[in-house]
């Protein structure tokens, strides 16, 4: 991140106190688009490197900065050519655009690594990638897998210079076996359980200057052999950050990071920390407009992108056709500078003279969109080109991109033509299906309970005959005090009088539980916060509703809740489906004009240690308070899912953050495994829980935050989340295939004419497995699984087309070992075996 002052006076301290060598890692970190002041700073670091001998540079710089250095600095990029790869050298983090981790999905995680070690490696071929290192807190609890995978062999804990967005647990002493969920480990230097964090300061550990203070900590824990570290700004003109030659800092000597674990440290330990998600301290501006609107951008192409590749992978199993590469992979390169972690932590920052991270951001990920939409229709178009004789009847077909079978509500829009004209719809058996339709100005818009097999499609008949269909009618009113929805799923009883709350929210098919809480302080789906500038606590519940009725019919119930909160108009829609799990909640808030929401109004305190914006109970919230009796929660992350062991998510000061982030979904289950709820999000954000106060999602922040930006309301706030309630855990209950479901929904196309057939080209089911991944390499495809769900037994793998070799790879692309098949009569057949959590990647040589 651009830091406001570009160097440090530093005090030389004898060491003739301490008998033990100290040690420093340092180097730079940045960029083109994190800062790297580009006329001036490769030739910099070039001649501070010949300049001073005994200093060593460890690089976290963002690999497409070299593109520009090359052409507008050519002659210091030959002259950085060539050292490169000297031992006093190590590049630390070579992900593309440097992001969290913790914040965007786990295929997002491999990309970045994948893309950024492949521009690295175009212009210096050499460098190889032993040990990951970053300034910003870039972690996140299932990377010891994903680093051995690409061949990775150490790992760093540590950002002592840069801890705005958080930090580690301080846990352990010289180096720890870092071990992820699914049980890989890596050799890591922590941050020290002595390491604390500075006095009066909120962005640096002890660590960050090799003091006298931090020396005498580290040897009196044991540590035999201290070493600090700083990653200084690339923008900062400093060459060694300790000083040089006689002058260094406390006699500190300067290391790589593969050099001090390899050569330096004991080199090998028994302290093996089973890291959790919740080890990362992090705290962002959770609830602010700003953010809010990232995380959905980012949300929302990450998925898309996904789906783009499995689609366009299932166009080439179809045709041989292929979709554009080059097109795919800039997709992914402004999907991946969108992840960066400055669009998370500074989106105010100007990035250019013109435009902010934020404003950025809104370009780049219209691009990802805009290419990942472009190989989705060529590709709906290629798999349409099996056709028969025209006809009069038209066709659906429904694609999954998800390798387990689907029985799903879907929409599709249907030509002008069928307006006012009589017709029914058949599957591939000729059984008529139930539809209902909805007239949209000159669009007509067909619901129907679609099933689809696993990875492939199911295809529809529109015929045109006369349906006798009615319209069966699940919602009622009593009086003007309750609203009911109600189908084969659940019954919902929204409390006009008091903000359209749910009153009661009864499974049908789960025993005739009632998941809503009947007494207590707050309601389900309650919307409370603390208006500052009012000085009290605001609720929806302070006032009544206007409920209109959307959808009603055997299929689809929906209402539209209108409401206010402290004045400010809401309006929210339920849906819930025929046989669906899932209830669908779409909230939007038509802000009047900003106001002040959170624990107080942030003043000029900033040397305090205390924040306005920590504590997310007093941010406007959704409110979820259930009838389940000591729930557990259990939290996802990319490729983990996390059991919390907090007590509560509640702090407001730096030092004592606790990890409150929801990526995909959050699950409170009872311990005897009987009942539980998943809460689903459209967005990374946060959440609140703990004891007297109940789960709640993040919706709104204003006020004053990071380096004092007022993080103001500009524009109505819109979020979408569900509610899954089940029975037994979250992996019996599949909440994250569930989620899945809900992130790559089904896709639907009308043709004129095409031949009515399903297909399934790679069936996962009863595996708890998920399809990661799946596109083209080369004339190949590449499939990657991950277990989110399931035990170590093996499983089987069936693929419906013609198959020469199946090999396994790492994430590096080398090949691990070469995988047994079987050929079947419906096609071929692997086992795999993996245990809960982790990831195994394929190359399937078509035949």
């Amino acid at each position: 991140m651009r830091k406001t002052y570009t160097g440090l006076l530093l005090s030389i301290i004898s060491l003739s106190a301490f008998s033990q060598k100290v040690y420093f890692a340092d180097g730079y970190h940045g960029g083109i688009y994190g800062h790297y002041p580009v006329e001036w700073k490769t030739q910099f670091i070039v001649d501070q490197f010949h300049q001073h001998p005994e200093w060593k540079i460890n690089l976290e710089i963002e690999p497409e900065t070299w593109d520009t250095v090359q052409v507008r600095t050519p002659e210091a990029y030959r002259q950085f050519e060539k050292i490169a790869t000297d031992k006093r050298m190590e590049f630390t983090n070579p992900t593309y655009a440097q992001p969290y981790c913790y914040n965007i999905s786990g295929e997002s995680i491999i990309r970045q690594f994948e893309y950024g070690m492949k521009k690295i490696n175009q212009h210096f071929p050499e460098v190889e990638f032993t040990t990951y290192s970053v300034e910003e807190p870039c972690f996140t609890g299932s990377l010891p897998q994903i680093l051995k995978s690409f061949g990775f062999r150490y790992a760093v804990l540590k950002n002592p210079n840069t801890c705005w967005g958080g930090y580690t647990q301080a846990y352990g002493g010289e180096l720890v076996n870092w071990v992820g969920p699914e049980g890989t480990s890596i050799l890591t230097v922590p941050r020290y359980s002595c390491e604390e964090l500075e006095v009066n300061s909120t962005w640096q550990t002890t660590a960050w200057g090799n003091s006298e203070t931090y020396i005498k900590a580290c040897l009196k824990a044991g540590i035999k052999h201290p070493v600090g570290m700083c990653y200084q700004d690339a923008g900062w003109k400093n060459g060694p950050w300790l000083g040089w030659s006689n002058h260094i800092k406390n006699s500190s000597t300067y290391v790589t990071w593969k050099e001090y674990i390899e050569n330096i440290s004991i080199g090998k330990t028994d302290d093996s920390w089973h890291f959790s998600q919740e080890d990362i301290l992090v705290n962002l501006m959770w609830g602010s407009q700003v953010l809010q609107t990232i995380g959905q951008q980012v949300r929302t192409a990450e998925n898309r992108i996904i789906m783009a590749e499995k689609l366009g992978t299932m166009v080439y199993l179809e045709s041989e056709s292929k979709y554009s590469q080059e097109s795919l992979d800039e997709a992914w390169r402004t999907l991946m500078l969108a992840q960066h972690h400055d669009s998370w932590i500074v989106p105010y920052n100007k990035l250019n003279k013109d435009r902010t991270w934020a404003d950025e951001i809104a370009l780049w990920i219209a691009n990802t969109n805009d290419l990942s939409s472009g190989i989705m229709s060529k590709a709906l178009v290629g798999l349409g080109r099996q056709t028969i004789e025209t006809s009069e009847d038209g066709f659906i077909r429904v694609y999954n991109t998800l390798g387990v079978g689907r029985t799903e509500l879907i929409s599709v829009e249907l030509p002008v033509d069928y307006a006012g004209m009589n017709f029914i719809l058949c599957d591939v058996k000729n059984d008529e299906i139930p539809y209902s339709l909805e007239n949209q100005g000159k669009k007509i818009k067909m619901s129907f309970k679609a099933e689809v097999p696993p990875f492939g499609y199911a295809t529809y008949m529109i015929k045109k005959k006369n349906t006798g269909k009615k319209n069966v009618s699940g919602v009622t009113f009593a009086g003007t005090s309750e609203c009911m929805l109600e189908n084969d799923m659940y019954r919902i009883v929204l409390d006009i009088s008091r903000g359209g709350i749910i009153k009661s929210l009864i499974t049908k098919k789960e025993g005739g539980k009632d998941f809503a809480c009947s007494t207590g302080e707050f309601a389900l789906g309650e919307l409370r916060g603390f208006f500052y500038e009012k000085g009290r606590f605001r609720s929806s519940t302070e006032s009544p509703v206007h409920i209109t009725v959307l959808k009603d019919n055997a299929l689809e119930t929906g209402v539209e809740i209108k409401g206010e909160i402290a004045g400010h108009p809401f309006t929210q829609t339920i849906s819930i489906a025929q046989g669906q799990r899932r209830i669908d909640f779409d909230l939007t808030i038509d802000w009047k004009n900003n106001t002040g929401i959170g624990e107080y109004k942030q003043a000029g305190d900033w040397q305090k240690n205390r924040r306005a914006f920590c504590d997310d109970r007093f941010k406007l919230n959704l409110l979820f308070p259930v009838n389940l009796q000591s729930p557990q929660l259990y939290k996802d992350a990319p490729f983990d899912v996390c059991k919390s062991a907090l007590d509560n998510t509640f702090f407001n000061t730096w030092d004592k953050i606790k990890h409150n982030v929801i990526l995909h979904w959050v699950d409170l289950a009872e311990e005897n495994n009987a009942y539980g709820l998943a809460l689903f999000s459209d967005h990374t954000t946060s959440y609140s829980y703990g004891e007297s106060f109940p789960l709640a999602l993040t919706v709104q922040y204003s006020g004053i935050g990071l380096w004092g930006w007022d993080y103001r309301i500009t524009r109505p706030t819109n979020l979408k989340y569900a509610l899954v309630p089940h029975r037994g855990t979250w992996d019996e209950a599949g909440i994250s295939t569930e989620n899945t479901c809900w992130n790559e929904p089904l896709i639907s196309s009308y043709y004129s004419s095409v031949e009515l057939n399903n297909k399934s080209w790679i069936n996962i089911e009863h595996t708890g497995y998920e399809i990661s991944a799946a596109h083209i390499l080369g004339d190949d495809i590449l499939l990657r699984l991950f277990n989110a769900e399931g035990d170590d037994s093996p499983e089987k793998i069936s693929f419906n087309f013609p198959i020469f070799q199946v090999e396994e790879l790492n994430l590096n692309g080398k090949i691990i070992n070469k995988q047994a098949i079987k050929t079947t009569a419906s096609g071929t057949e692997m086992q795999v075996s993996m245990p809960r959590f982790g990831l195994k990647t394929y190359l399937i040589r078509k035949k």
